[in-house]
């Protein structure tokens, strides 16, 4: 007899072999604390301030908080990496962390 997966469990099934990784890998972490972490400003800022009023706005602030924190993790000059990147033409913008 095939045993029939519950829908809401066949992605743990799915992935179970990944599920304790942070186990047997010294390298990976048992919780998302870091993720949650590198996240917290924008929530933060976004439960403040409100929100974005469109799309457009929450895509910019996106763009420009994902620039602040690679800033920040690489210990470089937010500003400066802020003005260097609207000097540039637009094709040259997707390559300035490179």
């Amino acid at each position: 007899r095939q045993w029939a997966i519950p829908a809401g469990r066949r992605h743990q099934w799915h992935d179970r072999m990944s599920l304790f990784t942070y186990l047997i890998a010294d390298d990976v972490e048992a919780t998302n604390w870091r993720a949650e972490q590198a996240i917290r400003p924008a929530a933060v800022n976004r439960k403040v301030w409100g929100g974005n009023r469109t799309l457009h706005g929450a895509t910019v602030w996106a763009q420009i908080a994902t620039v602040l924190r690679t800033a920040r993790l690489r210990q470089r000059d937010a500003i400066a990496m802020l003005v260097a990147l609207a000097r540039q033409p637009a094709s040259a913008q997707l390559n300035a962390f490179a």
